[in-house]
């Protein structure tokens, strides 16, 4: 049913003669080395030009939940863990479709797949408290040509979930059939310190992540509580009152590259990572927001396949960042850049209250990135313009606030660690691989004892490469970063579920196992690493 490491090649090769002649172009001929018998012109042409900023931003819909009733055939209780612990108090249903999508109105509309039909899919609003079941539905052509596979499942991302629901790799659902998610909505080990809040879902198919994700399958999920209200009027003393309703804007970032007929193109033969020459957020060429002179919450999240971006606004202005990941910080933090690898986030505050009427400020990538691999380490000067917000609404006022302390982190125990492992990041033969073994899903790579905690060292032993590591179920705490503790202020100081681990570094993580059982994974979220083997497997056993 599923695949694994030995019929990997053939997969992608299957995939690759069904795929039309553009899926091969590339940003620069630096990132492929081709095979015998492609042009060169295929690998060289740049995406179409496009007019910046004449596009507004789009924001997805909120998904609005359905009766229990509705879900037709009816959800399965023995399918799930702690099924009658927390039985779902809402419905929701999500359609994973293939349509046409416009990224910009001086390109042709592109064939996209999304959940209900757009992409970013709906954002979901979930609540801590208040379980919920998601059904999703693999409505996208079985004759499907191109790249992508339409074969799925859906992995929400940082989510303390059970494995049934945590959307493993071989878990997927081919066109015409149905999966059913529990997420129970209450925090790891029932603490609330460790509450999330920004999420996103994505397709996670064994061999295909980067594809599907690439062809548009991924949504935000945020997450709210007693504290975070999604309110900012909330009278109540417990409430943060952070920025809410229009003021609270999720942003998607993608770089994509299009061939000559506007059409989204992906490099199957490229192993070290994809770059794309076109700025998207949410799915659009460097559109343009309309602000008002006050504080908004805006929810930075970048979805990949492969850039790291270092992002700046353009007239020296701080973000006052929230959180790392799904975790908020302990106290805001004032910085004048934001660092987001691969399938990282920040919740921030860009307060606009001082900026003049029709001043327009632009959120700037400075990462210079030529190969897919990861960034260089410099900066460009200026950079890129990816998004533009214009001050030219009404003021109307600002009850938001920014509290001066959020939540503190529970510190680590290390009288509870039961092991200690070591997981190295390297290439080998052709091959990403973890401690030497390409990802095998059959494989059991360690057995983790439920309800202990463990520490794990994480190496990259790769010269010139970038790996965000991601690990499933239970967020970490950095112990160490190359030997020595991190600095107070320092935004990976929270609770996180992405390693960002550049060449030579060595991490070390402290993690707890609770609450359930079953398969999980670790992986490089360059996702074009991922699906070339940088996957292990891992279970959590009673």
């Amino acid at each position: 049913m599923g695949t694994t490491s030995k019929n990997r090649r053939e997969i992608l090769k299957a995939g690759l003669a069904t795929g039309a002649a553009a899926a091969l172009a590339t940003r620069s001929s630096a990132q492929l080395c081709p095979p015998d018998g492609i042009p060169p012109d295929l690998i060289v042409r740049p995406s179409p030009p496009t007019t910046p900023f004449i596009v507004p931003l789009p924001i997805p819909p909120v998904l609005q939940p359905i009766s229990a009733g509705d879900l037709v055939p009816p959800v399965n209780p023995a399918a799930h863990q702690r099924f009658y612990d927390f039985p779902p108090k809402k419905y929701y249903q999500i359609r994973q479709r293939e349509f046409l999508h416009t990224y910009h109105p001086e390109l042709p509309p592109a064939v996209t797949w999304g959940y209900n039909g757009i992409a970013p899919g709906p954002t979901i609003h979930a609540w801590y408290g208040e379980p919920i079941i998601v059904r999703q539905w693999n409505e996208l052509p079985a004759d499907h040509v191109g790249f992508g596979l339409p074969s799925t499942t859906t992995h929400l991302h940082n989510m303390h979930t059970a494995t049934e629901s945590d959307g493993f790799p071989m878990d997927y659902i081919d066109p015409g059939e149905y999966h059913d998610h529990h997420y129970a909505m209450f925090p790891a080990g029932f603490d609330e310190r460790e509450t999330l809040t920004s999420l996103w879902y994505h397709d996670h198919r064994m061999d295909f992540t980067s594809q599907n994700v690439y062809a548009g399958l991924t949504g935000f999920f945020l997450c709210f509580d007693s504290r975070d209200t999604n309110n900012e009027r909330d009278p109540s003393p417990d409430a943060w009152r952070l920025p809410s309703g229009r003021y609270d804007v999720p942003l998607m970032l993608h770089d994509v590259l299009f061939d000559q007929d506007g059409q989204a193109v992906f490099d199957v033969f490229n192993t070290d990572g994809i770059l794309g020459d076109k700025w998207t957020v949410n799915r659009v060429i460097q559109p343009y927001f309309k602000v008002e002179p006050r504080k908004y919450r805006i929810r930075i999240q970048n979805g990949g396949p492969s850039r790291h971006y270092s992002l700046w606004l353009s007239n020296g202005q701080e973000f006052t960042i929230l959180s790392s990941d799904g975790n908020f910080l302990p106290e805001p933090v004032q910085k004048p850049n934001l660092e987001i690898s691969v399938a990282q986030r920040h919740d921030v505050i860009i307060d606009f209250t001082d900026a003049q009427p029709g001043e327009q400020i632009f959120l700037v990538n400075r990462a210079e990135q030529i190969f897919g691999r990861g960034p260089t380490g410099r900066l460009l000067t200026p950079g890129d313009q990816v998004l533009r917000f214009d001050v030219d609404l009404p003021r109307r006022g600002d009850p938001s606030q920014v509290p001066d302390r959020f939540r503190d982190l529970p510190a680590p125990d290390l009288s509870e660690v039961v092991e200690e492992r070591l997981f190295v990041f390297d290439y080998d033969g052709g091959l990403w691989t973890i401690n030497q073994q390409p990802a095998d899903m059959h494989v059991i790579n360690a057995e983790i004892k439920q309800g202990s905690a463990e520490i794990w060292t994480i190496r990259n032993e790769g010269s010139d490469w970038q790996h965000p590591v991601h690990i499933h179920f239970e967020e970490f705490q950095i112990l160490e970063f190359n030997g020595k503790p991190l600095e107070p202020g320092d935004p990976r100081i929270s609770r996180k579920d992405v390693l960002t681990l550049n060449p030579w570094d060595e991490v070390k993580l402290f993690f707890r196992f609770r609450d359930f059982t079953g398969r999980y994974i670790m992986h490089c979220h360059n996702v074009v690493h991922e699906d070339h083997a940088m996957m292990i497997r891992w279970d959590i056993v009673p």
